[in-house]
């Protein structure tokens, strides 16, 4: 397996997983004090020895805060079953997609008038979407280049708190315990939201030569045995890195969703069909395995979900369930 979380690297495509030493400490607070001097390490949430370095260092996976878009009509050599992370706020439809967000990880965008940072974690396969709006102002958002249980630690520009990706929480610095709205978004694949948004716009690079796009710097992390840089405790009773639908502290195996079709949840309602290929599979993207198309929606509205791996589901929600083509498992 192939994974570098340097952008500016692609290793080969031999079956090898390489993490060094360095990698593997978590950065001592002098460290952390000397990188991060606007930071107030003195509020923080959680333990400060649970984030480690990722690699790359701050902002050296770039955000995109110019983005550009194409009209969903104009767009080529996008093939129809490749991932996209969607947003649909009244009438303004955009797609995001993974081939450009697997290396950029953050989008700050404004859609229908909304500021919105649009999010993606390769490591734990988290595409969410914020309301980057906080008592009255607008944050803009940076890649770290840290990690907490192997999910992308982001920053804002204006204070330099730390979020983490997945739900969306401050955790150390000014704004330590304060969270952003997660929107409706759904990871689909681009076939799907050219006929749900005919009129959409999806991203497109700023500069096509800047990244390998298209290309998957991942290889084979679906096939990890165990996750990246993670150093938790993993699930016992149902694989680390399978995937599963999760909606707040309740999450479904993406196994049993597609052998279900529809699952019915009181009044949640999460469908699946075929169409989607993983971006984390091949190296080239359009030739990942067909991990399917999932929606989420309570009374025919969308409704904020996730399909992100085992280890994270458990990892972020301890006390969550998961329910499983053998019954109901917690951690």
């Amino acid at each position: 397996m192939t994974i570098s979380r340097n952008p500016f690297i692609l290793f080969g495509t031999a079956l090898i997983f390489v993490v060094s030493t360095s990698f593997a400490m978590a950065d001592t607070p002098q460290q952390l004090r000397r990188e991060w001097p606007r930071t107030d390490f003195s509020r923080a949430t959680i333990d400060l020895a649970e984030i480690m370095s990722g690699g790359p260092p701050k902002d050296g996976i770039p955000s995109i805060d110019d983005p550009q878009f194409t009209p969903v009509g104009k767009i080529r050599g996008l093939a129809p079953e490749e991932p996209v992370l969607s947003v649909i706020l009244g009438k303004d439809a955009r797609a995001y997609p993974l081939r450009v967000m697997i290396w950029h990880e953050i989008v700050n965008d404004v859609v229908a008038g909304i500021p919105v940072t649009v999010t993606y974690c390769p490591l734990c396969n988290t595409g969410i979407v914020f309301d980057r709006r906080l008592d009255g102002r607008t944050l803009d958002f940076g890649t770290t280049g840290k990690l907490r249980h192997s999910d992308l630690v982001m920053y804002d520009r204006q204070t330099e708190s730390w979020w983490q990706q997945y739900g969306g929480e401050a955790i150390v610095g000014e704004l330590a315990g304060r969270s952003l709205k997660i929107l409706p978004s759904r990871l689909e694949s681009f076939k799907s939201f050219r006929e749900r948004a005919p009129e959409g716009r999806v991203l497109v690079p700023n500069n096509p030569r800047l990244r390998a796009y298209g290309s998957n710097p991942y290889v084979g992390y679906d096939q990890a045995p165990r996750p990246f840089l993670f150093t938790g405790d993993l699930p016992d009773k149902v694989p680390a890195m399978i995937r599963v639908v999760a909606v707040g502290k309740q999450a479904w195996t993406l196994p049993l969703v597609r052998e279900k079709g529809v699952i019915k949840a009181g009044d949640l309602h999460i469908s699946w069909r075929p169409g989607q290929v993983s971006a984390l599979d091949t190296a080239d993207i359009t030739r990942g395995t067909d991990v399917g198309n999932v929606v989420v929606q309570r009374r025919g509205k969308d409704v904020p979900y996730t399909v992100t791996f085992a280890f994270a589901f458990f990892a972020f929600e301890p006390d969550g369930a998961l329910h499983t083509e053998t019954g109901l498992v917690r951690r």
